[in-house]
């Protein structure tokens, strides 16, 4: 496992995709702050089926730990990223799809013309550095062990920032991903986000 200096993990949205980074975290013994928009009350029994190194917090909470995960219905992010004041200096990984609604269930396409949806959700979090992930896996794959006899589960990720994308690989390895960087937010973001070649493309890297 390679060192990773994001030592605490903070996630914003208690979903699918949520719960399924928390749990690879945790397994990786790597403390998560779980949060949502309605409240610590409501993770209760979440961080009980996690166990030690799982704790519930506020959004502002979630958002002050190493690497904060946006997983939350794409329209949602103005709402959450709101309740942090200051976002300067925090890493932040998008996993949202740019779905135009999620109830009752996911369905649309919220159309930002040339406009990535990660450069979307930057622009919604002035002075952090974002990083594109886990928003092309199903939930289910993200939870399961991604270590196979075959290889590693790949996981595609897009930073613009090069010591950051650097550091968000070694996490994604101590997690047990094969990491693959296919650019930045502008056209590796489009490759990964909803409709892109890479959406939901669950591919084996031979080790």
């Amino acid at each position: 496992m390679r060192h990773t200096l994001f030592a605490r993990i903070g996630i914003i949205g208690s979903g699918a995709v949520g719960r399924a980074v928390a749990t690879r975290a945790w397994s990786a013994r790597i403390p998560v702050v779980l949060s949502n928009s309605r409240g610590p009350d409501t993770l209760k029994e979440l961080v009980c089926e996690l166990g030690e190194g799982a704790s519930a917090g506020t959004v502002a909470q979630a958002a002050d730990a190493d690497l904060v995960v946006f997983a939350i219905p794409f329209v949602k992010v103005p709402e959450l990223a709101g309740e942090v004041p200051d976002w300067s200096g925090r890493v932040v990984v998008d996993a949202t799809n740019q779905f135009a609604q999620y109830e009752p269930t996911y369905s649309g396409f919220v159309d930002l013309g040339d406009e990535t949806g990660s450069e979307w959700v930057a622009r919604h979090l002035p002075g952090a550095t974002v990083i594109k992930a886990f928003n092309a896996m199903f939930a289910e794959y993200i939870m399961a062990d991604p270590r196979h006899p075959d290889g590693r589960q790949v996981l595609f990720f897009a930073g613009d920032d090069d010591a950051v994308n650097g550091e968000f690989a070694a996490f994604g390895e101590a997690l047990g991903f094969a990491p693959v960087l296919v650019g930045g937010l502008r056209e590796g973001g489009r490759l990964m986000q909803l409709g892109g070649p890479l959406s939901a493309l669950h591919v084996i890297k031979q080790d």
